[in-house]
C-alpha cells in the first residue's frame, strides 16, 4: 500500500490508533500520512471545500488550527468583490472545479491582487476569485511548494506563487487593485502580540507604501486588538472596520484601507453561521448616536431581554445598538437590553423574561422553585458564574437562562428567562 492509498483509506480513523499500528505498513511514510490525515480531519470541519478536493496537501497541525475557516474566508471574498465593484450576481456558486473559481470572463481584465503574507493560502484561495490575476507571496519556501501544488487542484488558474519577503516584494510590486496582509501576531520568542505595531510586518511603517501601491488594502488582525487604537495608528486611512464572529465567538478583525475612496468610517459587526452566510450584520458610523438614557422600562416588568452577539460586544457600539433597535439598556455597564415587544432582527440572542428576583433569600427561593438546571451568565455583577451557581445550588444546562446583572440604581437582579429565538 502506498502512502497516498493509506491516507485515502484510513483518513477517518483515529490517528493515535494508526500511529500504534505503524509496523503493519512498512511502505507508508507514516509521519507524513498522519499529518495529512489529521489535516484532512480538521479541514472536514473547518474547510469542507478543501477536504472535498483529492490530493490537497495539508500543513502541520498548528497551521491548520490557526488558518481561516471557510465562513470567514468567504466573508473576505464577498468584501473583496464589493470593493472591486464587481456585479452583484457574481458568486462562488458559479465556481468551477469544487466551486472555487468564478469564470474569468466575468472579471474586468485590469483587476489584480497580491497577498503579501500568503501562509497556508486559505484566504488567498477565496479572495483571489474576485480578481483576474492574483499573486501569492510567502517567505517560507515549504509553504510556497504546498500552495503551488494545491492551487490547481482547487481550480485556481489565475494565481502566481512567489517566494519572497513581504516588505521587499512590496517595494517592487506594480500597483494592485487590492493588497492583503495578515501580519504575524507572535514575536521572536513565540509570545502573542496584540499591538498593531508589534506585528510582523509592521503595517504602520508600511502604510504609505501600501496606500501608494493599491486601490485598497485589506488587513486581517487579531480579534484581541483594540480596533479604535488601530484606526488611530493608521492615520485616517481606514474606511471600514469588520468585526467577524462565527458561532458566537469573535474570530477576526478586518480593516479596509484606502485613500482613493473617500468616505466616513463605518463599522460592520458580522456574526456568521457555520454555513458561511451572514446570520446577522449590524453596520454603524461611530459617534452617530447620542448616549441612550437608562431604561424607562422597569427591569422588574420588562418582557424581553436581549444579549448582543460577540461582534457587537467587541465593537462596544451599545448606544448605536439601542438607538437602532429601540431597546433600552439595563445599565451603562451591563450590556443587556430590555424591551416590551419582541425584536425580530436583533443581532444576538433574545429571551422571554419569566421571572425577576433580587438576591433576597426569600425571593430567590420562590423564584427558583422547580429549576434544577440553568445556563447562568453574569453581566456587571459582583459574583462570578461559579460563585453564583454554588449559591443558587443549580446545575449547569437545561433550557432556563439566568442573567445576573446590576441596574442603573445599583440593584442586583436575576432575570430568569427562556430563549425567544
Amino acid at each position: 500500500m502506498t502512502t497516498a492509498e493509506f491516507i485515502r483509506e484510513y483518513r477517518e480513523r483515529d490517528i493515535r490508533q494508526l500511529a500504534l499500528q505503524a509496523n503493519r505498513f512498512p511502505d507508508v511514510d507514516m509521519p507524513y500520512a498522519l499529518d495529512q490525515i489529521q489535516g484532512w480531519q480538521i479541514a472536514r470541519r473547518k474547510l469542507p471545500k478543501w477536504a472535498a478536493c483529492d490530493g490537497v496537501i495539508f500543513p502541520p497541525h498548528l497551521s491548520m488550527e490557526q488558518c481561516s475557516s471557510e465562513p470567514t474566508a468567504q466573508y473576505k471574498l464577498n468584501l473583496a468583490m464589493e470593493w472591486t465593484t464587481l456585479n452583484s450576481e457574481l458568486s462562488t456558486q458559479n465556481c468551477r472545479r469544487q466551486q472555487f473559481k468564478t469564470q474569468n470572463s466575468k472579471f474586468k481584465t485590469s483587476t489584480r491582487m497580491t497577498d503579501l503574507t500568503g501562509g497556508f493560502g486559505v484566504d488567498f484561495s477565496f479572495t483571489s476569485c474576485a480578481f483576474a490575476a492574483a499573486t501569492y507571496v510567502e517567505r517560507n519556501e515549504q509553504l510556497c511548494h504546498i500552495v503551488e501544488h494545491n492551487l490547481p487542484l482547487l481550480g485556481l488558474d489565475n494565481a502566481t506563487v512567489v517566494c519572497a519577503d513581504a516588505v521587499e516584494y512590496l517595494s517592487t510590486v506594480e500597483p494592485q487593485t487590492m493588497l492583503f496582509l495578515d501580519p504575524a501576531r507572535r514575536d521572536e520568542h513565540g509570545a502573542k502580540t496584540v499591538m498593531l505595531a508589534d506585528c510582523t510586518p509592521d503595517v504602520v511603517q508600511l502604510l504609505t507604501k501600501l496606500l501608494e501601491k493599491s486601490r485598497f488594502t485589506m488587513l486581517k488582525l487579531s480579534p484581541m486588538l483594540d480596533w479604535h487604537k488601530a484606526v488611530d495608528d493608521l492615520q485616517g486611512a481606514v474606511r471600514e472596520v469588520h468585526i467577524v464572529s462565527v458561532g458566537g465567538e469573535c474570530k477576526e478583525l478586518l480593516l479596509v484601507l484606502s485613500t482613493v475612496v473617500e468616505s466616513e468610517l463605518k463599522v460592520y459587526c458580522a456574526d456568521l453561521s457555520t454555513a458561511s452566510d451572514t446570520s446577522s450584520l449590524f453596520v454603524y458610523t461611530p459617534g452617530s448616536s447620542a448616549p441612550v438614557a437608562n431604561s424607562k422600562l422597569k427591569t422588574q416588568n420588562s418582557k424581553f431581554v436581549h444579549e448582543p452577539n460577540a461582534s457587537i460586544m467587541k465593537a462596544g457600539c451599545f448606544d448605536e445598538l439601542a438607538a437602532a433597535y429601540g431597546v433600552s439598556p439595563v445599565s451603562r455597564n451591563s450590556h443587556l437590553f430590555l424591551s416590551d415587544e419582541p425584536v425580530e432582527d436583533f443581532p444576538g440572542r433574545s429571551f422571554v423574561v419569566e421571572r425577576v428576583t433580587t438576591m433576597n433569600k426569600g425571593e430567590l427561593r420562590k423564584a427558583l422553585v422547580g429549576i434544577e438546571k440553568a445556563n447562568i451568565a453574569t453581566r456587571n455583577f459582583p459574583l462570578t458564574v461559579a460563585e453564583l451557581r454554588k449559591r443558587l445550588k443549580i446545575k449547569d444546562g437545561g433550557d432556563v437562562y439566568i442573567f445576573a446583572t446590576t441596574t442603573a440604581e445599583g440593584e442586583h437582579l436575576l432575570l430568569i428567562s427562556r430563549k425567544y429565538r
